[in-house]
């Protein structure tokens, strides 16, 4: 088998013989069915080759469709002009960058239709360009626009700059309004919507699918899809790993399934790790291996968030729709970009519970976070953990303690923001790295543990005060009786109590019981 890794391009993928996994019901479906669409999903869950689809059924390349639904669906093939925008193509690091790509693409297909317009804005010549290639073909004009969001995604923490793209975006794409009897068809993509403020405030005709039940599986692989195209390579992959393949189904389920983009409905596996699964009949981190975007972590330490809200997060689906002020709240952007999914829904107030969709993310997250908020480099995180691991294993709660403070120490003065969360969060993604139970600010009926650690033998309980001492942490775990919930387990409770200086914006002491 040929695993289609990489490939974007589906008469690629379909003339040379790459396995397909069949949307084009659903493509027959948008496309039938309405006139101008926008989708967001996650980077790497095969928007490009959805939008290469569409350009390849609307150029009437039926030789493609063979053996597909869609050779079914259609019996009326038309050839259409196609401009297919892709802002994906390049980095954005002040706005003559993004009039330089624009230029590009429309000087390509201005040749094609013969298009010269008399404003030279990019917004001007776009709405010249339809209107030419409608008249050139005496066809409805299909537009695509692939990744539309990358250059304000990239100015995120950039006010002014990302203003400036926002602004010339609006323009550039309120032309789909004003064209409107020129178009046939016109789907935008990307990781994330803007609301309110935004590139979409002038598209109020755009109907917005990426929640929609019916089209929640037009990327991605479901876990039909799986079964059904991937059978055999998942028995290979159980026979090389020592796994029967049921085994081998429940662990790609754990790592790389989960993807709930509206409720109700089949989570969706993440393609690309999938694929690279199969085809390396190896389980890994694939997806977090290409690269995540900083802008999330930059938005996570200049809102302060708690890392341990993560956990079942509860918000509105207002929350979910758009990115109002994306440098101010980072939940739709995680949620939009997959890093956070839904879990579950309460219909009656209109509120989802979001948490990590797969287990891939959870740990890839984590262990990306960690040079943001600590001095550490990539590789120096494995050697780290087993100390940790190892000291907490032991029972060792004075050699946690002082590497917690060494790896402080290191940190410089401007990764602190409010230095209360800032440690909490080290302290949440040291435990997560080290793969034991932790539920930060555990509540108790007395009150909250700032963070509780599990091992197989031990129960640590630590209470953590700012520019207080470490006698005073210690009697609030005692006062509040936070061992209580433990009484009855076997493994012994460690108590700690630490304070954390302002000054020194470390920890100062500790005291063990």
């Amino acid at each position: 088998m040929k695993f289609p890794i990489g490939i974007q391009s589906f008469e690629s993928l379909r003339s040379e013989g790459f396995v397909y996994v069949d949307k084009t019901a659903l493509v027959r479906k948008m496309t039938s069915e309405g006139k101008c669409f926008f989708l967001s999903r996650p980077r790497r869950f095969g928007k490009s080759l959805l939008m290469s689809t569409i350009e390849a059924y609307f150029k009437g390349k039926k030789h493609l469709f063979e053996g597909l639904a869609m050779e079914t669906l259609e019996t009326d093939w038309k050839v259409y002009p196609v401009l297919h925008l892709d802002l994906n193509a390049k980095p954005y690091t002040k706005l003559q960058d993004l009039y330089d790509l624009l230029d590009d693409q429309l000087t390509y297909y201005e040749r094609q239709y013969d298009s010269v317009a008399t404003d030279k804005s990019p917004e001007g010549r776009f709405r010249q360009l339809i209107r030419c290639a409608r008249q050139k073909t005496g066809m409805g004009v299909v537009v695509l626009v692939d990744e539309y969001d990358k250059p304000i995604l990239q100015a995120i923490g950039n006010e002014p700059l990302q203003n400036e793209f926002r602004n010339a975006l609006k323009a550039f794409y309120g032309v789909l309004k004003s064209a409107d009897a020129d178009l046939r068809f016109t789907l935008l993509t990307g990781v994330t919507k803007f609301g309110k403020v935004s590139v979409f405030s002038d598209l109020n005709n755009l109907e917005d699918i990426s929640t929609s039940p019916y089209y929640h599986d037009i990327c991605g692989i479901s876990e039909t899809e799986l079964h059904k195209f991937f059978d055999a390579q998942v028995a290979a992959l159980a026979m090389e790993n020592n796994q029967t393949k049921d085994e081998a189904y429940t662990e790609l389920r754990h790592r790389y399934d989960g993807y709930h983009f509206c409720d109700g409905t089949q989570g969706m596996y993440n393609p690309f790790s999938v694929l690279l699964t199969l085809k390396n009949v190896k389980y890994g981190n694939y997806w977090f291996a290409t690269g995540t975007p900083t802008y999330l972590v930059e938005l996570l330490k200049k809102t302060d968030f708690k890392l341990d809200d993560f956990s079942n997060l509860e918000v509105s689906q207002e929350d979910l729709d758009s990115i109002h002020q994306a440098d101010i709240n980072p939940i739709p952007v995680l949620f939009q970009s997959g890093y956070l999914t839904i879990k579950e829904a309460n219909e009656e107030f209109d509120l989802y519970v979001l948490d990590f969709p797969n287990e891939e993310v959870r740990q890839g997250f984590v262990k990306f976070l960690l040079p943001y908020y600590v001095y550490c480099k990539q590789s120096q995180q494995k050697t780290i953990v087993s100390k940790f691991v190892t000291s907490l294993r032991n029972g060792d709660a004075d050699t946690f303690m002082r590497l917690l403070q060494s790896l402080m120490s290191g940190t410089p003065y401007e990764m602190i923001r409010e230095l209360e969360n800032h440690y909490q969060n080290v302290m949440y993604i040291i435990t997560r790295l080290m793969g034991f139970y932790i539920q930060a600010e555990y509540r108790t009926s007395n009150g909250r543990i700032d963070l509780l650690i599990g091992t197989d033998k031990y129960v640590y309980i630590i209470e953590l005060k700012f520019n207080g001492t470490a006698a005073e942490a210690l009697s609030q775990i005692e006062e509040k009786d936070y061992s209580l919930p433990f009484a009855i387990d076997d493994r012994q409770i460690i108590k700690i109590g630490a304070n954390v200086s302002g000054e020194t914006r470390n920890l100062e002491e500790w005291l063990i019981k």
